[in-house]
């Protein structure tokens, strides 16, 4: 699917981008209008994912961390957050509500709320080769806009 508009952000993976990323991608999603709780809904989405990567991705070392956002047809926006970092041995376990990999202040928690805030989440990883997560938001058209 041809995106109608689209950009790629790319940092290290330090915990201060993490701000960044879910800022940028407030800021491009703002081009749908979308409304103060779906703008939350986008930021918290993206920083559960950028936080993952950077976390659990690159747990002894820095990597990078790519993230996509274009907005298709239909006003959809689609996020992507790609490391190449550890990878995720079993996508169906790390999907699971309290489970974590890592250390005990991480609640497990990630997947979960990147679902209950967007329409679709797909998760694509290879041990060793890093992580894919794509999700999708679509936003309403406002009456009167």
């Amino acid at each position: 699917m041809k995106p109608d508009n689209y950009t790629i952000l790319e940092f290290p993976s330090r915990s201060a981008n993490e701000g960044f990323a879910r800022t940028a991608a407030a800021c491009f999603a703002a081009q749908l209008d979308p409304t103060l709780d779906e703008v939350n809904d986008i930021k918290t989405a993206v920083s559960e994912a950028v936080t993952n990567a950077i976390v659990h991705a690159y747990p002894d070392t820095l990597g990078k961390v790519v993230v996509k956002l274009r907005i298709l047809p239909g006003q959809v926006l689609e996020i992507a957050v790609r490391d190449w970092g550890v990878g995720i041995e079993d996508v169906e376990q790390a999907r699971t509500p309290l489970f974590t990999t890592g250390s005990d202040e991480r609640s497990g928690m990630g997947f979960t709320i990147m679902e209950s805030f967007m329409d679709t989440v797909k998760v694509r990883s290879k041990p060793g080769k890093g992580t894919t997560v794509v999700m999708r938001r679509s936003i309403a058209r406002r009456a009167g806009r």
